[in-house]
């Protein structure tokens, strides 16, 4: 009788590139299984939009695998044992995650197979760098990007070429199975909240899918990165943090695809550079997320712990919901809800305005993208939030403050991007598109705008927001 593996997928949903599994198909038999684990996870059991895409990959990889993925919702720490000992399964296999509650859990999942006389073989399969490899001279570690990545990363082992799709998997038939399994559909992944239905018209999920968005990025996208990427109209965003995230594609799929973009000549070094960098931030976050635990919860810079935040809900709901009276706000904001994404730079455009403007804590924010990303990933909003809120590790100035009339202007420029997410002001001409208040009563009556009525007029004025910012941050810095 031929050995049987587990291979427990997690945010490795493919079948390329996957060393885990390759491991688990050299052993003989494999059970493929997915455990739902809303047990662990605690405050970052994952948001609605992530369990739309979860429940859409864990589809795709199950056609992948014939139909013969295994789902289960509850505690790993019971399941994995009970199941290996009922298959007497004498290997499991998985690739690691780095969020502190998961390494705490698989922890105790290894010890406990162990202890059955089961051997565990954990794997890097979502990092080009593992966290504790990348390290200063001295061993503690990088708090600034650029040394992180220039320094670190870039001197360090160059990543693995990835390895190729496994041609025949020996799939273990689980029908007669003790331990009762889930199907995909009895998670309860699918939201019952109308606006999760708008995601589908705008993603396709899965391994297959993430390849071809590869592909397209490649050709339509990396050219023109180095400047392109700041415009929210343009292509040239490569749209794979969801596909990243929860592992349909590896990172050293990506890396070695745009180095051989570069090596043949057909995109320039600043392009590469300077996308391969923003690869690098995501191997930073996890990083800071490793060395930092609390990381989502906890300023990097403890002075902040005395910042004197806001609290106000009408703001806040105001701010969630696109309707601040500034129209690039607005559109970011809408983005998200609509799509399940939000372009870099409206990330920090409306993270700015949340924690300077309105001055309400970063963590709103935090949660709200958790909940509404479909790449809601822990380390990198985690980072993210905590470098918008200038509390963070090389974080951007407290004071550096982005003007979102001007950031409107500059960066949508043809007011495209406004002009799709908040059609009610659509007629307006571009001179006042970002600034509506400002505009004549004849311009607002001629292009059907009624401020107040069918748009928000601004729900902070803001320079007095930004100038009362900079004065709570100076009291800050007095109380050093």
């Amino acid at each position: 009788m031929k050995s049987i593996s587990i291979h427990w997928f997690r945010q490795d949903l493919r079948l390329s590139d996957n060393p885990a599994l390759s491991d688990a198909a050299e052993n003989g038999k494999i059970l493929p299984i997915y455990i739902l684990d809303d047990v662990n996870s605690g405050e970052h059991k994952i948001g609605a939009a992530s369990r739309w895409w979860l429940h859409h990959s864990l589809c795709e990889l199950n056609k992948s695998l014939l139909g013969k993925l295994v789902v289960f919702s509850g505690d790993p720490m019971e399941l994995l044992p009970q199941l290996a000992n009922e298959l007497s399964a004498n290997l499991v296999t998985w690739n690691r995650a780095y969020e502190p509650w998961r390494i705490k859990r698989d922890t105790k999942v290894k010890a406990s197979l162990e202890r059955e006389g089961i051997t565990v073989r954990s794997f890097n399969g979502s990092v080009l760098w593992e966290p504790w490899e990348v390290r200063k001279n001295d061993g503690t570690p990088y708090r600034v990007f650029t040394p992180f990545y220039r320094r670190g990363c870039l001197s360090a082992e160059p990543p693995r070429r990835p390895n190729k799709i496994t041609d025949s998997l020996d799939l273990y038939e689980a029908k007669n199975l003790k331990n009762g399994y889930d199907s995909i559909a009895k998670l309860g992944l699918l939201s019952k909240n109308n606006w999760i239905n708008g995601l589908e018209n705008t993603w396709k999920v899965g391994e297959t899918a993430a390849k071809k968005q590869l592909l397209n990025f490649l050709d339509n996208g990396l050219n023109g990165y180095k400047d392109g990427r700041n415009f929210p109209a343009k292509c040239n965003v490569s749209r794979l943090s969801p596909h990243l995230h929860w592992g349909e594609i590896s990172p050293n799929l990506v890396w070695h695809a745009v180095k051989d973009r570069l090596s043949s000549s057909l995109v320039g070094d600043d392009d590469c550079d300077h996308f391969l960098s923003e690869l690098g931030w995501r191997e930073f976050s996890v990083s800071l997320l490793y060395t930092f635990p609390e990381l989502p919860r906890k300023n990097l810079q403890p002075r902040f712990d005395n910042f004197s935040w806001k609290t106000n809900e009408v703001l806040l709901k105001a701010w969630k919901s696109g309707q601040t009276g500034y129209p690039i706000v607005d559109a970011g904001m809408r983005e998200l809800r609509k799509t399940g994404y939000m372009h870099n730079r409206l990330r920090m455009i409306v993270g700015s305005f949340l924690v300077k403007n309105l001055r309400l804590h970063w963590h709103h924010g935090e949660s709200w993208f958790w909940d509404c990303l479909v790449d809601a990933d822990l380390a990198s909003n985690s980072s993210g939030w905590q470098w918008i809120a200038g509390c963070g590790a090389d974080a951007a100035p407290y004071f550096r403050i982005f003007n979102p009339i001007k950031q409107g202007e500059k960066f949508d420029p043809s007011g495209s991007y406004i002009r799709r997410y908040v059609p009610e002001i659509s007629r307006l001409p571009n001179t006042y598109l970002c600034s509506p208040w400002l505009a004549p009563e004849k311009v607002l009556k001629e292009s059907d705008v009624n401020l107040g009525v069918n748009y928000p007029k601004p729900v902070v004025d803001v320079k007095v927001s930004r100038d009362e910012a900079l004065a709570a941050f100076s009291a800050l810095r007095e109380q050093k």
